[in-house]
């Protein structure tokens, strides 16, 4: 992308210096823009492109755009108490009017950061949209004057073009519901007053777009002749895999139950939207697996999905991360200072604290596959033993989740040799959970998915860390398409159109790679429980990377027991610690119970953001989401 943008910049410096050598008279009486005709942005592909590169930089940014950021805003997470400056804090309220005014925050309205890399002025969901939406609208009505260029340049441009405008209305679709469709560059004094459209009109458009870009865009950029010029530094070059997939998503939140009632008052699936989006996500699956262009990242490399530490700058992914989130400042960004939230004071003397709640962790279930009916009771048939808690888990929650006794210094002269400094102190009473009142760890947890196990001031792992959210990775697509599928097909066992796994192979793929039995067949006998395995699939695998308040959104679960809760673990350590040390998976624990830190107090308004009182104001045909 640079090297376009380079020699985009350098076509307009030439134009633009070409008339210092005139007299200062002749200077002063001509602007130096009247040399730039008002084709040259479109004339060629090099221009075109340059001019296009400003749309991936209007791309989300999740994870960092000020010193700190919240990004899960289910029921995953527990922040420190008393700190109102989060975004996470004012939805835990009901407060969500306060998106545009929160200061740790991602949906804001400002979209003049769309020609900066400073990813401080990314947190701008909604205005960074919009100027995404007229930026593709603008390139796609001069189309006509891109004339010296191949037919393979013309539709890699159109195909960009084409992806923006549809992914850039599914951004805003995703949080404030039906907008209206924006496909025409309107003057910017002309009145408009276009009624906002319902979810499913607006997918339609989102999926006609997607289709467009799919057709248009090569499976990869590396081997076409324009991709030549750049070989290497293409992969995050938006391609057909990316269109089909965003095409399946758009379609399958398009018939799930939110979308689905807010459309047509039926808070069911609805299976003619879900089969579209299978039939998607399916192409999009064929053409992965036949081209190996993504792929499952091993289980022993599953952390660089998300983050690479002493790499060089080496930005996560692998070849799991489909569309990665906005990449302005990755290199140094999480340093400062995000990378400090995630360890108690005693050992992380800086930061705005934020553990993972006990009621999310018991999502990650048995090795064996089954999940924890109730993580009080002793389960014979799942194996699950609460005076025995972390033993034989879902591997994933190994290397998601820290637990007590688990060591979080490495050298414990750098703690004054303090044993519950040096290993996590997370019982109750424990040091982690008693020290320093409000950032103490609430939950009895800590997260190893987002930084190190040994993330500390001592170990040196707050430095030269790089951390990036996949906005969509590969086993996100196998979900969606086992969703999308059980749904739009009937059941578990049915198979999209072209394609040869079923809803429940899919599932089982993204398990066997984490070494998890597939799922048990008292899940397979009907859909409705087959779904129940879906939501806890996705809650594990996609865990804390922002997926999972739109998921209990649009699955109409935001407002219900228990997803309305946030808890904490309480135990009595049950063997000398020495031991607990060796071996913290296989500790034992004595009075294991959970209690409630906050119940949100969300009713049905809470499934969509509202909209701007000043955007309401526009005129009559815009209207306010319900109970706003």
């Amino acid at each position: 992308m640079k090297n376009y943008m380079k020699k985009f910049v350098l076509v307009v410096m030439v134009v633009l210096g070409a008339g210092t050598l005139n007299s200062c008279k002749k200077y002063l009486e001509r602007s130096p823009l009247a040399d730039i005709l008002p084709t040259d942005p479109y004339k060629n592909f090099v221009n075109f492109q340059g001019f296009t590169e400003e749309l991936y930089n209007c791309l989300p940014l999740l994870s960092l755009n000020q010193a700190h950021n919240c990004w899960n805003l289910g029921e995953d997470e527990f922040w420190e108490v008393g700190e109102t400056r989060l975004m996470s804090y004012q939805v835990d309220q009901g407060n969500y009017p306060a998106w545009n005014s929160t200061y740790y925050n991602m949906f804001g309205t400002d979209g003049r950061g769309a020609s900066n890399a400073d990813n401080a002025s990314k947190g701008q969901l909604w205005g960074l949209s919009w100027y995404g939406i007229r930026k593709a609208n603008l390139g796609l009505a001069n189309l006509d004057k891109l004339t010296d260029a191949t037919t393979e340049e013309k539709n890699l441009i159109a195909g960009q073009l084409y992806f923006f405008r549809a992914f850039y209305h599914h951004c805003i679709m995703e949080i404030w519901g039906g907008v209206p469709y924006i496909d025409q560059v309107y003057p910017p004094d002309q009145v408009i007053k276009l009624p906002r459209l319902s979810y499913q009109a607006c997918a339609d458009k989102v999926g006609a777009d997607m289709q467009k870009a799919a057709d248009l865009l090569p499976v990869d950029w590396d081997a076409t002749t324009v991709g030549k010029v750049t070989l290497g530094n293409n992969n995050t070059r938006i391609n057909k895999i990316m269109a089909l997939a965003y095409m399946g998503k758009n379609y399958l939140w398009a018939g799930s139950p939110l979308m689905n009632r807010s459309s047509t008052g039926s808070s069911a699936y609805n299976a003619a939207y879900c089969k579209k989006g299978a039939d998607a996500l399916a192409q999009a699956l064929q053409i992965i697996e036949s081209t190996g262009r993504y792929e499952l990242a091993p289980f022993s490399q599953y952390r660089e999905i998300f983050n690479t530490w002493n790499t060089g700058g080496k930005v996560p992914g692998l070849k799991e991360a489909i569309l990665l989130e906005n990449l302005a400042g990755v290199t140094g960004r999480f340093r400062w200072n995000q990378v400090n939230d995630y360890r108690p004071l005693v050992i992380h003397s800086t930061g705005i604290k934020v553990y993972p709640t006990a009621n999310y962790v018991d999502y990650y279930g048995m090795a064996n596959g089954l999940p924890i009916a109730d993580p009080e009771k002793a389960d014979p048939e799942s194996g699950y033993d609460p005076s025995y808690p972390w033993r034989n888990r879902d591997p994933r929650f190994y290397n998601d989740i820290m637990i007590d006794g688990e060591k979080c210094v490495q050298n414990g002269g750098a703690v004054g040799n303090n044993e519950y400094r040096q290993y996590a102190s997370l019982f109750t009473g424990g040091l982690f959970r008693t020290a320093n009142d409000n950032k103490k760890v609430w939950t009895g947890y800590l997260n190893s998915k987002i930084v190190a196990k040994l993330m500390n001031e001592f170990d040196g792992y707050r430095e030269n860390n790089v951390f990036c959210l996949s906005l969509m990775r590969l086993s996100d697509v196998y979900l969606l398409y086992a969703e999308a599928t059980a749904t739009g097909y009937g059941t578990p066992q049915s198979i999209a159109t072209g394609y040869t796994l079923s809803a429940v192979d899919a599932i089982n793929k993204v398990r066997q790679r984490a070494g998890v039995a597939p799922v048990a067949a008292k899940f397979l006998g009907n859909t409705t429980d087959f779904l129940s395995e879906v939501r806890r699939e996705r809650a594990v695998e996609l865990a804390f990377e922002g997926h999972r308040f739109t998921d209990l959104r649009r699955w109409l679960l935001l407002t219900e027991r228990p997803y309305t809760f946030k808890k904490a673990v309480e135990f009595d350590r049950g063997l000398p610690n020495a031991q607990v040390y060796a071996d913290p998976r296989n500790a034992k624990v004595n009075n294991f119970r959970e209690t409630v830190l906050l119940e949100r107090p969300l009713v049905q308004r809470h499934y969509w953001f509202p909209f701007q009182q000043s955007d309401i104001n526009m005129y009559a045909e815009f209207k306010q989401n319900p109970g706003w």
